[in-house]
């Protein structure tokens, strides 16, 4: 059992290879759970119009079906870092933000992203290969300004590393591996850590040298000189508008007084629709004012991977997740989060027992740590900024689970209490393509 052993409420769905839909939570006599609102759903309230802007091989394993209702599925999980919980409570993404445009603006406009320390906790990465620098092999290719049009017509001349910081390239070559249906979790355009581990898991996909440096061949074979959209204009809407929390608070007993822990900004929820950061979606439309009517651009990563996976393998030394079929084929790649050396995640096989969406959280002092004043039990409302994001997996060893986070820029940066935690549209999706029975390998 692991360290934080948390308790979510959540509601067990039969699951089928089509995206699932969220259900009401049942109850129990000890403790009766709010009604968990549809994923589609939030707030009501349209959020007011501000004024417009400038647009500036292995094993085949069999498939058992059904998922039998329960009410309380035991886990162990915090969207926190590591011993952090106990002093900090529960991070937001605005805290997330600020930190990373604070980065940003330090180093003149350039952010990784994906390499970023948590705000809360530094911690390093662990077990993933030295990073090799493509400058000390290859000539690096120039910057250029990153733009809808010079990000669609971007190409690779074959030789050269990626350029450092952000670049049109490596926005068209994230996208890629996304539409090829191995995540870089966030698309900001910036050579770091996420994308050297996604070109990693494609090379290995497609029998490569596993380097992490993009070279003519996986170029090709992702398909980097076919004329498509990459980045797009999107129209925002008024439902985009709708359905938004306030600022959270970062006080438990605060946040479970609510409703909701919904999107706290329009920026951030179209952010996760597109799979972009909030700070690459505002650099990537400046003086943008992100009202409903407004025109801006967004990345186009494309339709959710599709199939049914008969096997799960979470890599600890690579941080990440390899979803199979009945064939041994990869359908999926995602980078992940697992637990530390003090709270580490299982070791050896388990199976899908259910899925959740929106789940709701149960604090526990007792059996937890102990976040600011709170010395009873409470329960957090659901929503994308809940300390497990939008999707539980449960797994068969008690407590334990795969689920979303709402700070995917701290996958390869943090560590979780044991779980796995992956962006909240990766763990979506993953959703999507397991049922019941489907074998999780821990490997180490």
């Amino acid at each position: 059992m692991s360290h934080a052993s948390h308790i979510v409420r959540i509601t067990l769905l039969t699951l089928l290879a089509s995206p699932l839909v969220a259900q009401t939570t049942t109850t129990t006599t000890l403790d009766p759970a709010p009604t968990v609102p549809p994923a589609a759903q939030g707030q009501t309230d349209p959020a007011p119009i501000i004024p417009p802007a400038p647009l500036a091989p292995a094993d085949p394993v069999p498939q058992a079906r059904g998922v039998p209702n329960s009410g309380i599925i035991p886990m162990a999980e915090s969207a926190l870092d590591e011993d952090a919980g106990a002093e900090s409570g529960l991070p937001s993404v605005s805290d997330l933000s600020r930190a990373l445009s604070e980065k940003e603006n330090r180093e003149n406009g350039v952010i990784d992203e994906n390499t970023v320390q948590n705000p809360i906790e530094q911690v390093p990465i662990i077990g993933l290969p030295a990073p090799q620098s493509p400058a000390a092999q290859t000539p690096i290719l120039p910057a250029q300004p990153v733009t809808a049009a010079t990000v669609n017509a971007a190409s690779y001349p074959g030789v050269g590393g990626l350029p450092k910081g952000r670049s049109p390239v490596t926005v068209k070559l994230q996208v890629l591996l996304d539409r090829a249906g191995v995540s870089v979790s966030i698309i900001d355009g910036v050579n770091g850590g996420m994308t050297e581990s996604a070109l990693r898991a494609y090379e290995a996909r497609m029998g490569l040298p596993t380097d992490g440096i993009l070279d003519r061949e996986v170029w090709d074979l992702l398909g980097g000189n076919n004329i498509d959209v990459f980045v797009k204009q999107y129209t925002i809407t008024q439902a985009d508008t709708q359905g938004l929390s306030a600022p959270l608070p970062r006080d438990y007993g605060a946040l479970a007084k609510l409703d909701r822990m919904g999107y706290t900004s329009v920026p951030e929820k179209l952010a996760e629709r597109f799979h972009m950061s909030e700070n690459f979606l505002k650099t990537m439309n400046p003086g943008a004012g992100f009202y409903a009517g407004e025109t801006i651009v967004v990345t186009e990563p494309g339709p959710k991977v599709v199939g049914q996976v008969a096997r799960i393998i979470i890599d600890k030394s690579d941080r990440r997740l390899m979803a199979l079929d009945a064939t041994g084929q990869e359908i999926a790649d995602y980078p992940v989060a697992i637990g530390s050396t003090s709270t580490p995640s299982p070791s050896g096989s388990m199976t899908v027992e259910a899925v959740a969406l929106e789940p709701t959280y149960h604090y526990n002092p007792s059996v937890n740590f102990k976040q600011g004043n709170n010395d009873k039990p409470l329960t957090l409302p659901p929503g994308p900024n809940g300390p497990v994001g939008l999707v539980w997996i449960d797994l068969s060893k008690p407590t334990y689970g795969i689920h979303g986070t709402p700070d995917p820029a701290s996958l390869f940066t943090a560590h979780s209490h044991g779980c796995v935690r992956m962006a909240n549209w990766d763990a979506q999706e993953l959703a999507s393509l397991v049922s019941k029975g489907v074998t999780v390998e821990f490997r180490e």
